[in-house]
């Protein structure tokens, strides 16, 4: 073998693979100190790329789920709302009953007729109930995206219920009535009728909007599930790379040395 002096081949190789070995050794170092798989976009370019398309949708999925959690909220305002009315128009119905008790005086019914007025305030107060300055009735129908892509909408709302479906209905002939001698029993129980109906299509709403929710919530963990695979560094094997990238540094560095050294054998022959 060629003793030489101005060119030393096997301290470059060594010098070049110990900068591998330090690269190596730094990028796992923060891999594990990150918890990130994807440091830099060249770790993985195209899986930084799957990784933003997932987290963009991962985060609408988390909009809707609020979305929906909202509008839950606001059919349960709504039915608290409807089951309060339904108590009333059962009082509304009690009085009237008792109204007609033949042994009742004139200030009997002057009592009855007081509180049943006031009852009907109440009516009126119940129909212009809100949830966030969204009114709980009227014509207007609400919908909710079902997901955070076009999946469609959930339709919700649109109980009339002083209108009665459209146009002036029971309820709203209850809340006018001037009496309870004046108030039909008929039209009493359509009331009722039409408050029991509201109820169910509330239930039946709020039902499909926790079907949606919970599809959503297994889709949206499953994608993270996905993301994670990714982005995230999997501890136990980034560990056993370090391991094997520190010794790999350290063999580097004393083969770099013993390499250095060897260009001091021309002196010898110098001597």
């Amino acid at each position: 073998m060629s003793v030489l002096i101005n060119t030393n081949s096997a301290a470059t190789s060594a010098a070049n693979n110990l900068a591998a070995s330090n690269g190596l050794l730094r990028r796992s170092l923060n891999r594990l100190s990150s918890g990130a798989k994807i440091i830099y976009p060249a770790d993985d370019a195209g899986g930084l790329a799957v990784s933003m398309k997932f987290s963009a949708a991962t985060r609408r999925q988390g909009a809707v789920m609020t979305n929906l959690g909202n509008s839950t909220s606001y059919l349960q305002s709504q039915d608290g709302t409807l089951k309060a009315a339904g108590k009333v128009l059962e009082r509304i119905g009690e009085l009237k009953t008792l109204a007609s008790d033949p042994t009742k005086n004139s200030t009997d019914l002057d009592n009855y007729h007081a509180e049943f007025t006031a009852l009907q305030a109440q009516l009126t107060s119940l129909t212009a109930e809100k949830f966030n300055g969204v009114a709980h009735f009227g014509s207007t129908i609400l919908g909710v995206a079902a997901t955070e892509g076009d999946g469609g909408t959930i339709d919700f709302g649109g109980v009339d219920l002083a209108g009665g479906g459209g146009g002036p209905g029971n309820f709203a002939d209850v809340m006018s009535a001037p009496s309870l001698t004046a108030l039909n029993l008929s039209t009493l129980t359509g009331a009722l009728q039409d408050v029991a109906t509201y109820r169910a299509q509330n239930g039946a709403q709020h039902s499909r909007l926790g079907y949606a929710s919970e599809v959503l919530a297994t889709y949206k963990a499953n994608l993270e599930a996905a993301n994670s695979r990714i982005l995230d560094v999997d501890v136990a094997e980034e560990s056993t790379h370090l391991a094997r990238y520190n010794v790999l540094a350290q063999a580097g560095t004393s083969m770099l040395a013993q390499a250095n050294q060897s260009s001091r054998n021309a002196l010898r022959l110098l001597g």
